[in-house]
């Protein structure tokens, strides 16, 4: 912005400075040739004098050639008929003045003729020219210095906008900005701090209603694990029990994840590649009891994302519990990632079963097939807020398959290509 500015002024400087020195320019040259032919006329009356009075030859001469040693050149005619009733300033070809002037004698009009060379009509003008190019110069260049001094009181507080903007946009809800500058960017300025207070206001008051949602969750598993442990040891029981252990890692993951106190934001990151390695291991004995062929395909390199290792696994844990959960035993699945051509990744859960009855089930909160319809919204809201999207289709094989997109870390270099994602 100091740059267009600093433009700004000297293109307008300029235009100002060329309306009134071109002009002057021609002003000055004009009032150079005026002043030679002046002076010309004025000692060229010497020579009028000296041939109205009836010098001879060598009296003349001796008149003229202090004129000649100036530069000028003088001619007189000889006795004609009166042709030339007043002195005349003319141009010729090669660009001098020739100065006439007629002089009545007994013996007829005679007419000296002085010759005004170009380089006389020009004396002055180039150094006359060269002073006003300097000052020209001179003037653009305290504009120049006017501008960037102003400049630097409009951009800096721009600046530090910014980059409270972009500590507010990392999670830092802590940063503020010292109003100053125009009015404007001061406003600017205090309106930023105080929507940071208010985005930490109501972060606060969600997690703190998320952590005492959980907290109350506490008491019914308790009961249902004391419920459990009640039961005659056996298969069931460790069913249930290892149900139970984990509905309880899921609540605590929710009430750290609610007390979090810094979101990442755009400076969030994790590798695709590991993360999904991780949870497809986690569901792996699931599956297995299942009698579920389970199939991974992974790239050779890291895929690195905008979103945290603990919002991706939640994503795929409801990606992969869906899977799990409404699709008859046995039905086979099928976890691919790899590079979706724009710098992003492409993780893609797909499975041989019934597939979706409706493929509008992403919209929060709708039930389809006996669930609550949150699972896929998670999933969704995951790939949004790290750049990406969320699609559902259908597989080839007439199964579901959903397809989400995680958009780049902010400052990540791109990676090697991984190859296609597998369906």
């Amino acid at each position: 912005m100091r740059r267009q500015l600093a433009l700004l002024v000297a293109a307008t400087t300029s235009v100002v400075l060329l309306a009134f020195l071109l002009p002057l320019a021609v002003l000055v040259s004009r009032v150079a040739s005026s002043s030679a032919v002046s002076e010309a006329t004025t000692r060229s009356q010497a020579v009028v004098s000296a041939v109205a009075s009836g010098a001879d030859a060598r009296e003349l001469a001796a008149v003229i050639r202090p004129l000649e040693r100036s530069g000028l050149r003088v001619a007189v005619g000889a006795p004609g008929a009166v042709t030339l009733r007043e002195t005349t300033v003319s141009r010729t070809a090669d660009g001098h003045a020739l100065l006439r002037q007629p002089v009545v004698t007994s013996g007829g009009e005679i007419v000296v003729e002085t010759l005004v060379p170009h380089t006389l009509l020009r004396e002055g003008v180039h150094r006359a020219w060269l002073v006003l190019g300097l000052l020209g110069v001179l003037l653009v260049s305290l504009s120049l210095v006017v501008a960037d001094r102003l400049a630097r009181s409009i951009t800096r507080p721009i600046t530090q906008l910014a980059a409270a903007a972009e500590r507010l946009a990392g999670g830092d809800l802590t940063s503020r900005v010292e109003p100053s500058g125009p009015l404007e960017v001061r406003e600017v300025g205090a309106a930023i701090n105080q929507l940071a207070g208010r985005i930490g206001e109501l972060l606060a008051t969600e997690r703190e209603s998320a952590a005492d949602l959980s907290h109350r969750l506490r008491t019914p598993i308790t009961a249902l694990r004391l419920d459990v442990d009640a039961l005659p040891a056996g298969v069931d029981r460790d069913r249930l029990g290892g149900a139970v252990n984990e509905l309880t890692r899921q609540v605590d993951r929710l009430i750290r994840e609610a007390r979090r106190p810094v979101r990442e934001g755009v400076e969030a990151r994790s590798d695709a590649r590991a993360v999904v390695t991780e949870r497809v291991a986690f569901w792996q004995p699931l599956a297995e009891d299942q009698g579920r062929p389970v199939t991974l395909h992974l790239p050779p390199h890291p895929c690195l994302v905008r979103t945290t290792p603990q919002d991706l696994e939640t994503a795929l844990d409801a990606l992969l519990g869906n899977v799990i959960a409404h699709t008859p035993e046995g039905t086979a699945l099928t976890v691919a990632v790899g590079r979706d051509g724009h710098d992003g990744v492409l993780v893609v859960v797909s499975d041989d079963g019934p597939g979706f009855a409706d493929e509008g089930v992403v919209g929060r909160g709708q039930s389809r097939a006996g669930s609550t319809g949150l699972g896929l919204d998670i999933a969704r809201r995951t790939a949004t807020a790290s750049g990406g999207d969320l699609r559902i289709s259908s597989s080839p094989g007439g199964g579901a398959r959903v397809s989400m997109r995680l958009g780049p870390p902010a400052a990540a270099r791109r990676a090697p290509a991984a190859g296609p994602v597998q369906p």
